[in-house]
């Protein structure tokens, strides 16, 4: 789980709120499966030239994004979703499916478009075999999990709850692999960064790579 700040800016997060204004949305359990219908109860904008100018913009964002791309390293995106939430509707619990159009999903990540303070509730929440963890976070923030987790929205009380919501194919396809080579990423970089390109570095980045060669599911 992983938090990525201002993926956009507070700028570029208003630039999507005002598109949303403009667009049509349908009933969100549309694209919903079976048995996560029966809970669904949100909006989410219709299919045409509007969203997918916001999937573009986010989709730039994504890929220009380097914490994501270490710690997602997509393969394949779903094409993303733009939901909206108000008064009394939320998401009960609920896993995502396996496959989303041909697209084994992995990683599933929802990018905050609304100021937390404009809206009540509309918390995603994600439970742990430890605890429940409640995720609200900044306009332009974005939040990473595992596909694999149950999770839920809080229903909105107050306001309205924008957010594009999306799910990656990883070219690793277990999450306890893809943490370590996003740890050796970073450790990589910060001994690069204190030291350039060193011994230990090269030793450090061969290890990496090979461990990538023997993962990826190419």
């Amino acid at each position: 789980m992983l938090v990525i700040e201002t993926l956009l800016d507070g700028t570029q997060a208003g630039v999507l709120r005002a598109a949303a204004a403009d667009m049509d949305f349908q009933d969100g359990r549309a694209t919903a499966g079976r048995f996560a219908a029966q809970v669904k109860a949100n909006h989410q904008a219709s299919e045409g030239a509007e969203l997918e100018a916001v999937r573009a913009q986010v989709g730039k964002a994504l890929a220009a994004n380097g914490l994501f791309q270490t710690a997602v390293r997509p393969r394949a995106l779903t094409p993303l979703i733009l939901s909206r939430y108000r008064r009394g509707e939320t998401y009960g619990l609920h896993v995502d499916d396996a496959l989303m159009r041909g697209v084994r999903t992995d990683v599933s990540f929802t990018l905050f478009l609304s100021d937390p303070d404009t809206y009540e509730g509309g918390e995603l929440m994600i439970e742990d075999t430890m605890e429940t963890r409640a995720i609200k976070l900044n306009a332009g923030d974005l939040f990473l999990y595992p596909s694999t987790s149950l999770h839920r929205v809080t229903p909105v009380t107050a306001g309205e709850r924008l957010a594009i919501v999306g799910w990656a194919t990883s070219w690793i396809r277990d999450a306890g692999q893809r943490e370590i080579l996003f740890d050796l990423e970073r450790t990589l970089q910060h001994l690069h960064d204190r030291e350039g390109k060193s011994e230990a570095f090269d030793l450090l980045a061969k290890s990496r790579s090979n461990l990538l060669r023997l993962w990826a599911d190419a």
